[in-house]
């Protein structure tokens, strides 16, 4: 990889984690707060009381921020070679996913995620 580039990982790495920390914040919060209600407007209050938790506010501008590093990191490498990296959001909600919130791992799903990793491997050395 060429000295040039590096800068512009740098930035695709700092998509990545602003996207999986919100991710994960966000079901960590949400989780307390319960299920969505039934009725509309029970609905809307529940999704207020969301926005006004500092956590998922929080969620919110990491995504933001994660756009920030995404618009610097496509500014000079081409969207056909960064974007498969995103997918390592994937892989690492899945496995934070699994140890935090003791969400089911199964083979389906560990095979799924290898398939991911491959081809992060493969596309970034097209």
């Amino acid at each position: 990889m060429s000295k040039h580039l590096i800068p512009y990982h740098f930035y695709i790495f700092g998509t990545v984690i602003f996207t999986v920390y919100g991710q994960i914040i966000l079901k960590w919060r949400i989780a307390r707060y319960g299920h969505l209600p039934e009725a509309l407007y029970a609905k809307v209050v529940f999704l207020l009381k969301l926005l006004l938790d500092p956590f998922i506010l929080s969620g919110f501008i990491a995504a933001f921020i994660a756009s920030l590093f995404w618009m610097a990191a496509i500014s000079k490498l081409d969207v056909s070679y960064a974007y498969p990296f995103m997918s390592s959001s994937f892989v690492i909600v899945f496995v934070l996913a699994a140890l935090l919130f003791n969400e089911p791992v199964n083979a389906s799903k560990v095979v799924g995620i290898a398939l991911i990793m491959l081809g992060i491997v493969i596309t970034s050395r097209a």
